[in-house]
């Protein structure tokens, strides 16, 4: 640190000289107490100029603190959940997450570091020793201690250097915010967002195709073999030109609730009247989302048309209006209804009759 703009007099080293501070001597015996070091005054304890730039810096971090504060309830509110962004080096990543992580991360760092500046440059760094003392103590050392208190909040300027007193408290008070903006995700309620899916948009006179998951090709019903199990999800449609894309921002949102599996079985293996007409030729669309906690069904066994949740054993019978007929999920799998175009493709014509996944408050059905 350059002391070209202070005298000769306001330099640690004159001032340590001065107060008759130096090297303890020498003991002859080597185990003796060797005494506390030489004090050395700070530059803020004799430049009243730097006391202030000290002074002006931490309340600066504290003011950092206060704004990363309003930052991260302003992401929180403005960002959506399945924006990417893409950083270097980490590449596509949640911009959501991203900005709540860097400005709390902000806010908590300014306050530590703006606390740790504060003590190391305006607070009182003199060493004072302080003989063992019982646990309990008397009425004396109770008064010492409330002394001291006194005396400590004196020498560390919390009265005096009302800026850094006031944008302390102020960021103190407002990072505590970032926790309470986060009851947000407890509403506002989902209303009719979780009754319907992509596949809302198909009609009779606008169908979707079923396009398979694997291929990313448009299935027919000659594609889909007796005892197979084929995964699918929504085709073009007004809202999506192209389809559903795994590059979609929103498509882990919205094939958590799109995704099919297709099943075939002979006509007269069907047991339920219903599900055979929303199916065709033996081609029936479920919901690939278990109505238990809404994991994903993978496996299938032919011979029994029965699908099985892997994560809690649901088993659900394909052939019998997906009803439960093992384990803890509470409804069936719901349904969709396909046909077939003018080129043969399989299309839905309309939206799952009942909400899919597992149930919930408002939960219509």
């Amino acid at each position: 640190m350059s002391h070209d703009n202070i005298s000769d007099d306001k330099l640690p080293e004159a001032h340590a000289a001065s107060e008759g501070h130096g090297l303890p001597a020498v003991a002859d015996d080597p185990f003796a107490d060797p005494g506390l070091p030489a004090h050395e005054p700070r530059r803020t304890d004799i430049d009243e100029r730097a006391a202030k730039r000290a002074e002006r810096q931490v309340s600066l971090m504290f003011v950092t603190s206060m704004l990363a504060t309003v930052g991260f309830i302003a992401s929180y509110v403005a960002i959506k959940p399945d924006k990417l962004v893409y950083i270097f080096p980490l590449g596509h990543v949640s911009a959501l997450n991203f900005a709540l992580g860097m400005t709390l991360a902000v806010a908590l760092f300014c306050i530590g570091a703006g606390a740790v500046h504060w003590a190391r440059t305006l607070m009182s760094d003199v060493e004072m020793p302080a003989e063992r003392h019982p646990i309990e103590a008397d009425d004396e050392v109770r008064a010492d201690v409330i002394q001291q208190f006194k005396t400590g909040a004196a020498e560390s300027g919390f009265g005096r250097r009302k800026m850094i007193r006031n944008t302390m408290i102020g960021s103190m008070a407002m990072v505590p915010l970032a926790g309470v903006v986060l009851l947000r995700d407890l509403g506002p309620l989902p209303e009719k967002k979780l009754d319907h899916t992509g596949w809302i948009e198909a009609t009779p006179a606008a169908p979707i195709r079923l396009v398979n998951m694997n291929t990313d090709e448009p299935m027919k019903a000659e594609d889909i073999a007796v005892g197979s199990l084929t995964f699918a999800k929504p085709g073009p449609s007004a809202s999506r030109p192209n389809g559903l894309q795994d590059s979609d921002e929103d498509f882990q949102q919205a094939i958590a609730k799109d995704a099919l599996m297709l099943i075939r079985i002979q006509p007269e293996d069907l047991k339920d009247e219903k599900s055979k007409n929303l199916g065709f030729e033996g081609v029936l669309a479920y919901s690939k989302i278990c109505t238990h906690v809404g994991c994903p069904i993978s496996l299938y066994e032919q011979q029994t048309h029965h699908a099985l949740c892997p994560c809690h054993q649901s088993t659900f019978d394909l052939s019998d209006g997906a009803r439960v007929i093992f384990g803890p999920a509470g409804h069936p799998l719901p349904q969709l209804k396909i046909t077939t175009d003018t080129e043969g493709y399989l299309v839905a014509t309309q939206d799952f009759t009942v909400p899919v996944g597992p149930s919930f408050w408002e939960r219509s059905a």
